[in-house]
């Protein structure tokens, strides 16, 4: 919603202001179609050969997201925190090894199905069962648990990043491909030295539309719709970061209700429960 909001402000305010300061809209109108053309179909022509099918895919993939809400709220971390509780309780009462059934078969765990919202997200399971099976084994301590974890953190992160990299490469590529097609437009007028100037002036200023649609389509919408896209990537990351922390803090020997406030303060201040919060929270679950 808010990127709608964005949107419809930055593109009212520019046009608004030229039309109320006299411009004339037709001009751009009638440019903009053979404008956009250019300029987009060589931005993406570039777009395809500067990436490789995966980055492609990945891309097409994320953009809806920007047009969702965040799934990361305090609920979901309520709830998330809560799950570790009652699963770490389990390891501590019972043995490491009572908690193999529910790492090996999440999804028939009434540990994981009582959790839905985050006991049936693939990615949360299958980075909490990686290390709970690792844990259960007993061959790896904390320290190269530890050091796992930062490494396919950080391997997530990249694969993440890499179709924002690429917006982002493309966002500084659309002033440059706007140029390009206010030079045609130039050679045209050019072409047609013998017209006169009231035609001439509107040659030139259809090929000035490139520029502004090339410099306009940079900065107006594909930088930040690819910073937005970051923001919600780090939001993700921010999650695996709080898994990580209760877990190693649970193998450090700290009690299961310690070990989630670990996992609490890792979390954004404007997600982050408070510790009143997550203790009700949990004893209500």
């Amino acid at each position: 919603m808010f990127v709608i909001i964005g949107y419809v402000v930055a593109i009212g305010c520019i046009f608004g202001v030229y039309i109320l300061h006299g411009g004339n809209i037709g001009v751009i109108l009638k440019a903009l179609p053979f404008e956009t053309v250019t300029i987009l179909g060589g931005a993406l022509g570039a777009f395809v050969v500067n990436n490789p099918p995966k980055v492609l895919k990945a891309t097409l993939k994320m953009m809806p997201t920007a047009f969702k809400g965040s799934k990361y709220t305090k609920e979901r971390y309520l709830e998330l925190l809560a799950m570790m509780y009652d699963i770490l309780q389990k390891a501590r009462k019972e043995g490491l090894m009572a908690i193999e059934k529910d790492v090996e078969e999440p999804h028939n765990s009434p540990l994981f199905q009582k959790y839905p919202n985050v006991g049936h997200d693939h990615h949360v399971v299958e980075f909490i069962t990686d290390y709970l099976r690792m844990m259960v084994s007993g061959n790896l301590n904390a320290h190269e648990i530890e050091a796992l974890m930062d490494n396919e953190i950080e391997t997530h992160h990249q694969e993440h990043h890499a179709p924002i990299a690429a917006l982002n490469r493309l966002a500084g590529a659309l002033p440059a491909f706007g140029i390009v097609a206010a030079v045609l437009g130039v050679i045209n007028t050019m072409g047609s030295v013998g017209q006169p100037p009231a035609v001439l002036g509107g040659m030139i200023g259809s090929a000035l539309v490139g520029t502004f649609l090339g410099i306009f389509l940079a900065y107006a919408v594909a930088e930040p719709f690819a910073g937005l896209l970051e923001a919600k990537g780090e939001e993700n990351a921010k999650e695996l970061q709080c898994i990580k922390t209760t877990l190693l803090a649970s193998m450090q020997g700290y009690a299961p209700m310690t070990a989630i406030e670990f996992g609490r303060k890792v979390l954004f201040s404007t997600e982050r429960p408070t510790f009143n919060e997550l203790e009700s929270h949990v004893k209500k679950k």
